[in-house]
């Protein structure tokens, strides 16, 4: 009865709740004498906070706290992802010093919302104004004006990764294309908001919030109050979207624990909608300067990037781990001779950028893809054509990258080869423009193993834990450190549990987002890695619950355990349905030390670490059709086809639905999605995602090669939909656009960027 789960369109099981209004959010929770907390952000982008004067917040009626920059000294937070050389390892919960545009700098707590929004306008702040600095580009210049004065400079690091004779080699070579790209600044945008709700009982913080790693969460919140790990509990309930942006908690986050220490009650918070482009981390925000280089024949020889990324005002959690993440998939899924990078982040007076789903990599397939489209189009070559004589081989797989990335296996050309076979190009006479781009990528997933994590500078482990546990009744619940986010996992795992236990899935329950009932997960579910990680380490609980099972049954029927299967509700004699134990008769007396082999001990209840021997790598690839007005410069995608192999399929549905979704993001970064910044430092809050107007119909494929990583051979496929469409969707607007291709290199193409560039 428990065979054949993984591989099956299972329904999710998430949706029930989650369509019937039963879902477990933040918001939706109410505790006894619950408070209410609203934060005071700044409205200027880089200066000083003189003088805060609270005294008519506290006159105001419902008044309970009022936390200012005094009160809040000594908490800090940390980047947990550290390059080399970094300058700035963590960063205030409150600081005096302002630098971007909607930074935290107090917090009032009153018994109502209204009543804390009504006195947070009575706290009288006075700023001392310094000059804004926006763009990372102009962080670099001689005059720019210094976030952090101490260090001298605005780079926080900078660091080189490949060949240092790779310049040599694109000097000497035949043909070299050298480009120069942007990426807009975009929102992760989770459909629910940012949100806690802390409740200190004088002996432990318990805090529901809203995010993907509640242990990571925890061990912060700890550090930052001065409490003990085990004093601080944090429970994530269904979390509504998180897209890396809740990876980690935030400064308003902490002064919200803070209040409930200080208060003893419960204090809740959530994100007002307008402060989300303000203080919710973006990402993407980037500018590299790419050269390919090509020999007669039309092989790739070299590739080289200088990569510069947009800390913002300064390093969050994740640090500069985005760019380098660029940097080590820029290769993607073709063969170079040499590959060289150089990565330098630097702060401006901008909300500080953090993870965002893809993490780097649609940054640095935008600049690779684009450079091959513009290789082809000069050479004279079909595109695909030219890809496809440059991809690495399935013989050739496992190999190790020029940037140390060792990819595990696939069949690269197949994938490339399947898309063509798909793609038809759209025929209207309309007096638009059309054109159709590729775009192909490998995607790094399963993040571990925990020393390689610790030799780049990432403080955290890589393992995944599972506890998997059969009840008396021969129900049976697992418990993993990962969380779910909408992504599926839940169902995921126990298609997994079942199948490889071998009982009905709806006797399987999963418990997942309580640090007090899940085992230890250091990064929770963040680089694709929750099913690859949290799944791997599931696969190998499952077989020793199911050899311990074995062993108990052959002891009772006096049989060999090889001789033995699980079938339905019962374990019997291959070939002698007679000779069987019922399955809860055996959880029954496992659990009570009764009958059992000698040796093996009372329960059943198996807990496995897994620690990977090293990253998975998934792959893809995307095409659009796109059409273009030249008269307005409006971008249409009217087709658009994916292929991706994430290797072995525990739910192919579920696999399409974050394929489907990561499109739709990556379309809003290619078209229409971007954070403008005045002169000032003020945000441009005109912020337009992606409708139904935008996104088209999806042609999924999927392909499934095992790892041979991974007990299971699974790898992730959270982020494979976004990594593809700025790439592809710049390459189909340059086909169309011919006469103005070589500057096809911004994104977001928005319909003024594309009609400067034709006039």
């Amino acid at each position: 009865m428990g065979d054949g789960y993984v591989g099956a369109r299972t329904p999710r099981r998430e949706d029930a709740r989650l369509l019937t209004g039963r879902a477990r959010y933040v918001g939706n929770v109410r505790l006894p004498g619950q408070a209410y907390a609203h934060v005071i952000r700044s409205p200027i982008a880089h200066g000083r906070l003189l003088g805060c004067d609270v005294k008519g917040a506290w006159a105001a009626d419902g008044v309970l706290d009022v936390i200012t920059p005094a009160d809040a000294a000594a908490l800090r937070l940390p980047c947990v992802n550290l390059s080399p050389g970094q300058r700035l390892t963590g960063y205030p919960v409150l600081d005096e010093t302002i630098r971007y545009a909607g930074q935290p700098l107090a917090l009032v707590v009153a018994r109502t919302p209204e009543a804390a929004r009504d006195a947070a306008d009575l706290v009288d702040l006075e700023l001392g104004e310094l000059p804004a600095l926006v763009g990372a580009e102009r962080a670099l210049a001689a005059d720019a004006p210094l976030l952090h004065p101490e260090l001298g400079t605005n780079v926080v690091t900078e660091f080189l990764l490949g060949d240092d004779d790779c310049a040599a080699v694109i000097e000497g070579a035949a043909h070299v294309v050298e480009m120069t790209f942007r990426m807009g600044r975009v929102s992760p945008h989770p459909i629910e908001p940012r949100g806690v709700v802390a409740d200190w009982s004088g002996d432990e913080l318990t805090v529901h919030i809203s995010t993907q790693a509640p242990h990571h969460v925890r061990e912060h919140l700890a550090e930052a109050l001065g409490l003990s790990h085990d004093r601080v509990r944090v429970i994530a309930g269904d979390t509504g979207g998180g897209f890396g942006a809740k990876e980690h908690v935030y400064p308003d986050e902490t002064l919200v624990c803070l209040a409930a220490t200080r208060l003893g009650r419960p204090v809740a918070w959530t994100e007002a909608p307008g402060d989300r482009l303000l203080a919710t981390l973006p990402a993407r925000a980037a500018v590299h300067r790419g050269r390919l280089a090509l020999d007669h024949d039309g092989r790739f020889l070299a590739l080289e990037a200088d990569v510069l990324a947009d800390l913002g005002a300064h390093p969050s959690n994740a640090g500069a781990s985005t760019a380098a993440v660029t940097a080590t998939l820029l290769p993607g899924p073709y063969r170079f001779e040499r590959v060289a990078v150089r990565v330098r982040a630097v702060v401006t007076t901008t909300t500080p950028t953090g993870s965002y789903r893809g993490f780097g990599q649609p940054e640095g397939t935008l600049t690779r893809e684009r450079l091959i489209d513009e290789a082809a189009r000069r050479l004279g070559v079909d595109p695909v054509e030219l890809r496809l004589r440059n991809m690495l081989r399935p013989d050739e797989l496992p190999c190790t990258t020029r940037v140390h990335q060792r990819y595990d296996s696939g069949d690269y050309p197949r994938a490339l080869r399947t898309l063509r076979d798909l793609v038809e190009p759209v025929v209207k006479d309309d007096g638009r423009r059309r054109g159709i781009g590729w775009s192909c990528h490998v995607e790094s997933t399963g993040m571990g193993p925990s020393d390689d994590l610790k030799a780049i500078g990432i403080l955290a482990g890589g393992y995944e834990t599972a506890v998997l546990r059969m009840e008396q009744d021969a129900s049976v619940v697992v418990a993993s450190g990962v969380v779910g986010m909408g992504q599926g996992i839940e169902t995921a795992l126990a298609q997994l549990a079942a199948d490889r236990v071998g009982v009905p899935l709806e006797r399987v329950r999963v418990v997942l987002g309580d640090t007090a009932a899940t085992p230890y997960s250091s990064v929770g579910s963040i680089a694709s890695r929750a099913l690859t990680l949290g799944g791997g380490a599931l696969v190998r609980a499952a077989a020793r619950l199911r050899d311990k099972l074995l062993a108990i049954a052959a002891h009772r029927l006096e049989a060999a355990q090889e001789d033995l299967e699980l079938v339905g509700d019962v374990v019997r004699v291959k070939g002698d349905p007679q000779a069987s134990v019922p399955l809860r008769e055996l959880a029954t007396s496992a659990w009570r030390g009764w009958d059992l082999p000698e040796g093996v001990p009372p329960g059943l209840e198996e807990r496995v670490s897994y620690d990977p021997p090293g990253y998975t790598y998934a792959y893809g690839a995307h095409a659009a059709a796109v059409a273009v007005d030249p008269e307005t410069g409006a971008v249409e995608v009217e087709r658009y086809w994916a292929v991706n192999d994430a290797g072995v399929l525990v739910n192919p549905a579920v696999v399409e639905g974050q394929i489907h979704g990561g499109v739709a993001q990556g379309l809003g970064q290619a078209l229409t999605e971007d954070i403008g910044y005045s002169e000032e430092g003020q945000p441009i809050t005109d912020y337009l995602l992606p409708t139904t107007r935008e996104v088209p119909d999806i042609q999924v494929v999927l392909l499934e090669t095992p790892s041979p990583i991974t007990p299971g051979g699974m790898k992730g496929v959270g982020e494979a939909g976004t990594i593809g469409p700025p790439a592809a969707v710049a390459n189909a607007v340059a086909a169309a656009l011919p006469e103005v291709a070589d500057r096809v290199t911004d994104v977001p193409l928005t319909p003024a960027a594309v009609w400067s560039l034709l006039r």
